[in-house]
């Protein structure tokens, strides 16, 4: 009897996974988020990893994580590294491609709590001079982990979810930062109108006389 239950149980084990075997091999994960701001504006704030930490939505998991920056300070090159707690792990992003205004490829490399390589891009399409939609994606392949993973829990909806908070945050902060690039754009503008103005001419004091001048008065 017990022998009929080890092969039962053995049978029903081989079936998983062999279930989980055919899963698909190839993943993509993205959320759409249109932001009230010139696609120009957002493609310099994303290609910036000095930024991230504002609106990703997994830093605000570890208070303490540590962050390190290398390569380009921006765009191609630059390289951005985390090491953190159970819920962030460790892993690094680095910029590979990048198209200006429409879209950013970066390549994602989890070293904890389990090794895996993926693909991340920020697509942009300008939906006005003022405002753009931001695609996040997500793209990889999925090994035996991974699809055993896919099988125990949604992780579109899990991924998903949290690329659209972080979409969100992003577009609470370039919002924030093209007002604020906005106000003080028009403020020069009014102060230069102003310095040429013809009152703002006429109140400027006459030149001192030059030296031989100065000796004929």
């Amino acid at each position: 009897m017990l022998k009929k239950v080890i092969l039962v149980v053995l049978g029903l084990v081989a079936l998983f996974a062999v279930f989980v075997a055919t899963r698909p091999a190839e993943f993509t994960i993205e959320r759409t988020r249109v932001i009230e701001v010139p696609a120009a504006t957002a493609f310099e704030y994303l290609r910036d990893f000095h930024n991230f930490a504002a609106w990703s939505p997994w830093d605000k998991l570890d208070s303490q994580m540590k962050r390190t920056f290398e390569g380009a300070e921006r765009g191609v090159g630059a390289q951005y590294a985390w090491v953190g707690n159970d819920q962030v792990g460790e892993g690094r992003m680095t910029i590979i491609d990048e198209k200006p205004g429409e879209r950013i490829d970066i390549k994602l490399e989890f070293l904890k709590p389990w090794p895996a390589t993926s693909q991340a891009t920020y697509l942009l399409t300008a939906q006005s001079p003022q405002s753009v939609e931001v695609t996040w994606r997500m793209t990889g392949h999925n090994d035996f982990m991974g699809k055993l993973m896919s099988v125990m829990m949604d992780m579109d909806e899990m991924v998903g979810g949290d690329f659209e908070r972080g979409l969100e945050a992003l577009g609470g902060q370039l919002k924030t930062r093209f007002a604020n690039t906005a106000v003080a754009a028009e403020e020069t503008k009014n102060a230069d109108q102003a310095h040429d103005s013809p009152e703002a001419q006429e109140a400027k004091p006459a030149p001192a006389p030059t030296q031989p001048e100065a000796e004929r008065l």
